[in-house]
């Protein structure tokens, strides 16, 4: 032969018949919708109580509080023994809280000097007297107290940003009440009261407003710094009952809801062409509204106005005790809150926290939520969500939330009845055809998510995936 043969392969040689090859050349495939790999659960989504928001905002009143927030002061490090406090962040203190001025609250943090402590080392002892106020930059410090009949008991952990010993400021003769030991190394910030002192004689508009603070904070409150309101029980005959009033917060939170939008664009000619056996548009419009949904998720938890993580009550954040999730450490979470209906987890932190239930030799539960197998902790569901974030030292946290409006819990907000809804909160407008022939769509998502009160969520943090815990 002159020519070059046509390569065959093996199968096809001594074929008496049409090969399947050759015949799938005529034949129409059989072919999916375009699949996506970002998709998720959207559990928090799925979960929340959605309140439709007609004027865009929604209001949380509250009753007065007089006990100022606990916030965490932050630091910037410009070297490994250069560790200084953001002045900024001092407002975090109670009695500092509302101060605007920055020179004094720059002296402020100048004054306070670096110390080091070891694994061990005691901090502060019960009964000593409260000399100077300390803030954590770094490391965890045990907080202990003994039970009654003398043996010791940890009463939770102290790390980066918590301070200690300023509430006693206005107290005389201040003790320690808890004794707080070093659990590893790290670096604390402290102030002794003696310079303390003498910047207050020298910003007198500081020592007016902490003065200030501190009269508030003397006045009758319940267990939860509410203003108190007064009544009588218990009594007999005709006592002078007292008169109350229930006083509100002045400046209650409003939520704006918050917006997710991008502009999908089909070029004609795809959708004129190539829309058979499968619309272009809508599947492009439905993979689109996919990304959406889960960037409106990633927001709802992660957006530093609304988000969960950035919006818990520092009261309402604790620490992991060692590092990895403990059934101590999830019965800590739960405790701090009535009536918690879900825990939103990582899925490597649920895998970190069974790891530990395995070595304590036990098994949690487990409930079925819209047809899926969840693991579940004292009858509490743990929902996965991928987007609490990981740090670079492999931790995240883990919430826990009460939820609805009647058990003054956690609650979506979204608009009803948007104009052009595609879904409930989402939008699909058209925008026209430009001069590139490309048909183009607005896709809108509009929702938020508020805190009723602070103790409807709480969060664990410093879950350490990584950790084996051997």
């Amino acid at each position: 032969m002159t020519g070059e043969a046509t390569a065959q392969s093996p199968d096809d040689q001594g074929r008496l018949s049409l090969g399947t090859r050759a015949a799938q050349q005529l034949a129409t495939t059989a072919k999916t919708v375009p699949q996506m790999q970002g998709v998720t659960p959207r559990w928090l989504l799925r979960k929340l109580p959605w309140v439709d928001v007609p004027g865009g905002t929604y209001r949380v009143n509250r009753r007065l509080t007089l006990t100022a927030g606990r916030g965490r002061v932050e630091f910037v490090q410009t070297g490994a023994d250069d560790v200084r406090i953001i002045p900024g962040t001092l407002t975090e203190l109670p009695l500092l809280r509302g101060f605007a001025d920055p020179a004094p609250l720059a002296a402020l943090a100048g004054r306070f000097a670096p110390r080091d402590f070891r694994p061990g080392d005691t901090i502060a002892a019960a009964g000593s007297p409260v000399a100077e106020v300390l803030i954590v930059a770094h490391g965890r410090i045990e907080q202990l107290g003994t039970g009654e009949y003398g043996d010791a008991q940890s009463l939770g952990v102290f790390v980066g940003g918590t301070h200690l010993g300023d509430g006693a400021l206005h107290r005389p003769d201040p003790v320690w009440p808890h004794t707080y030991r070093a659990a590893t190394a790290g670096t604390l910030l402290a102030l002794p009261w003696p310079d303390l002192q003498r910047l207050l004689d020298e910003a007198p508009e500081l020592r007016a407003h902490i003065a200030a603070r501190a009269a508030a904070a003397g006045r009758p409150a319940n267990r939860k710094g509410e203003a108190e309101i007064a009544l009588a029980s218990g009594h007999h005959g005709e006592p002078v009952l007292p008169g109350t009033f229930v006083d509100y917060e002045p400046a209650p939170r409003e939520y704006q809801l918050g917006a997710v939008q991008t502009v999908l664009r089909v070029h004609s000619r795809v959708h004129d062409l190539y829309s058979e056996p499968m619309d272009q548009v809508r599947e492009q419009l439905r993979l689109a509204v996919e990304e959406v949904r889960e960037t409106q998720e990633w927001e709802l938890l992660n957006n530093r106005e609304f988000g969960l993580l950035h919006n818990a009550d520092y009261d309402q954040r604790i620490s992991t005790r060692t590092g990895p999730p403990t059934p101590d450490d999830m019965d800590d979470l739960l405790t701090r809150r009535r009536g918690t209906r879900m825990f939103l987890a990582h899925p490597r932190a649920i895998a970190a926290f069974m790891r530990q239930c395995s070595r304590r030799g036990l098994y949690p539960g487990s409930l079925q939520e819209d047809g899926h197998a969840l693991h579940a902790w004292r009858g509490v569901p743990i929902f996965p969500c991928d987007k609490l974030p990981i740090s670079e030292a492999n931790t995240t946290s883990i919430v826990a939330m009460r939820l609805g409006e009647d058990a003054q819990g956690v609650i979506g907000l979204y608009r009803a009845d948007l104009p052009d809804e595609y879904e409930p909160g989402l939008n699909v407008r058209f925008m026209g055809i430009d001069e590139h022939a490309l048909i183009k769509y607005l896709v809108s998502a509009y929702a938020s998510v508020a805190v009723l009160v602070p103790d409807a969520v709480g969060v664990l943090e410093n879950v350490d995936v990584a950790a084996t815990g051997e």
